[in-house]
């Protein structure tokens, strides 16, 4: 994953540029990738944590963040390990820009894994950034939480990550 964006002391992490560059060819589930031009726009795009504008092309890949994490750190999250839908741009795009929480328009999940890739939790966050952070706060005050996924409420789909590695300062 890439460090991005700052959540009040911790950071949430967009899809990394290598494996991006993977999924655009094969996603996690080995389906070949199938671009396409997003007429209405919106869709949570997980290589940049933006929403796609009108006409943008981008795909829809199976994506699987807990076994990528796991594969880092020697974690075996066993039947934990899923993977799910994500949108990302179809080429290359030049990241994640700006501050704050991304996605907080709407209720999200903030679930919990431990070191051995296995979930501790979750809590139910509702809109706006400011409560994202208190959800992060919480999550890492448990010493045996190692990182977090944002999810959607509605599909349970992925967003984004965030690791115990605090922020101090630039």
């Amino acid at each position: 994953m890439t460090t991005v964006r700052e959540t009040t002391g911790y950071r949430a992490r967009a899809i990394a540029p290598d494996v991006l560059a993977g999924l655009r060819e094969r996603d996690d589930a080995g389906r070949p990738t199938a671009p396409f031009s997003d007429e209405e726009g919106g869709a949570p795009l997980r290589c940049c944590l933006r929403r796609s504008e009108p006409g943008e092309r981008i795909a829809l890949v199976s994506y699987a963040p807990l076994r990528r994490w796991a594969a880092e750190t020697g974690a075996t999250p066993g039947a934990y390990d899923e993977q799910g839908p994500v949108f990302i741009h179809a080429r290359e795009c030049a990241g994640p820009a700006g501050e704050g929480h991304p996605f907080s328009n709407a209720r999200r999940v903030v679930r919990r894994y431990g070191a051995d890739g296995r979930i501790l939790g979750g809590r139910l966050v509702g809109e706006g950034s400011a409560r994202f952070g208190a959800a992060f706060t919480e999550a890492f005050d448990d010493p045996a939480v190692a990182l977090v996924h944002v999810r959607a409420v509605e599909y349970g789909c992925f967003l984004y990550e965030v690791r115990r590695d605090r922020v101090t300062g630039d």
